[in-house]
């Protein structure tokens, strides 16, 4: 399958050039020359190969995965981690049309199944990273009726992600189990109307990604919206959470992350993606989730 690096889409590329060493000694003789040939198979050693990577991450996952890639590259310079932040059904459609992409990072379990199912996962090594929760949001002091989603019926607006948005899709089964919206297999499938009709015919703004939900809170253009509560970091000051929905009605809000099947990746590219996965896996950076809302007891 024909690879098409997204080079125009992906926000969030970060290119920092390799420190060269250099080594010399004021000896002469051959003493000296023995020096000079020790220090040169050491910078050669010591050179890591320059490479770039693609990771699709979640649009939640943005702001955190921005201090890790920077923390990562204080070890490793040679490594480009370049970003495509979006909503992960949309982060596996585009892997599923060939896409090129080392490492994907979803905000559900869902489109990690899918690509696994797909054959595009590189055997063992999934993982669960951290969990989040969904909340009602509206801006600060807004005066909305709305305590949360018992009586969301009461905005005037609402900023709510597609059924195929993690969020969006999570959102509709809390719905469900309040029996707000009749019961399904697949809450995904109950479109923006349905969910309009079911809360009396108010006006609901549909959003691609979580990030636009928030945005659309944040902008005023919507008295309230459903994001995750990892996103409300930075917003502290604007923002006002109505209601932080149980995992009752939600579940799990677990993501899981992997290494896609990258058929043209050459060896180097291949070791990054492996240790960069490692990285994301590590205690140093759980302690960075855990800063921006997240939960790492997954």
């Amino acid at each position: 399958m024909k690879k098409r690096i997204l080079a125009a889409m992906l926000a969030g590329a970060m290119v920092l050039s390799m420190a060269g060493c250099s080594g010399g000694s004021d000896s002469s003789g051959d003493a000296g020359a023995s020096g000079d040939a020790s220090a040169e198979d050491g910078d050669s050693q010591g050179e890591a190969e320059e490479t770039e990577i693609q990771v699709f991450i979640a649009a939640s996952l943005n702001t955190v995965m921005t201090e890790l890639a920077e923390m990562y590259n204080e070890e490793h310079p040679e490594v480009t981690i370049t970003y495509n932040p979006d909503s992960s059904g949309t982060l596996l459609t585009q892997i599923q049309e060939g896409y090129e992409c080392d490492i994907f990072f979803s905000a559900a379990q869902k489109q990690m199944d899918d690509l696994e199912a797909d054959g595009l996962m590189v055997e063992g090594t999934r993982a669960d990273v951290v969990n989040n929760q969904v909340v009602v949001v509206s801006l600060k002091d807004s005066g909305t009726k709305v305590t949360g989603l018992e009586n969301l019926n009461e905005a005037e607006s609402i900023a709510l992600a597609g059924g195929s948005v993690p969020v969006g899709r999570y959102t509709r089964q809390a719905l469900v189990n309040m029996g707000t919206l009749p019961a399904t297999d697949d809450p995904a499938s109950i479109t923006t109307q349905e969910v309009s009709d079911a809360l009396g015919g108010v006006e609901i703004s549909e959003q691609d990604n979580v990030s636009k939900v928030l945005a659309a809170v944040v902008e005023g253009s919507c008295e309230v919206g459903t994001t995750y509560y990892s996103d409300t970091y930075g917003y502290e000051d604007d923002l006002d959470i109505l209601q932080t929905v149980s995992y009752d009605l939600t579940g799990d809000v677990i993501y899981p992350i992997a290494r896609v099947v990258n058929e043209e990746a050459d060896d180097a590219q291949t070791a990054a993606a492996e240790d960069f996965l490692e990285f994301i896996l590590s205690d140093e950076a759980k302690e960075v989730f855990e800063s921006y809302y997240f939960d790492t007891n997954v």
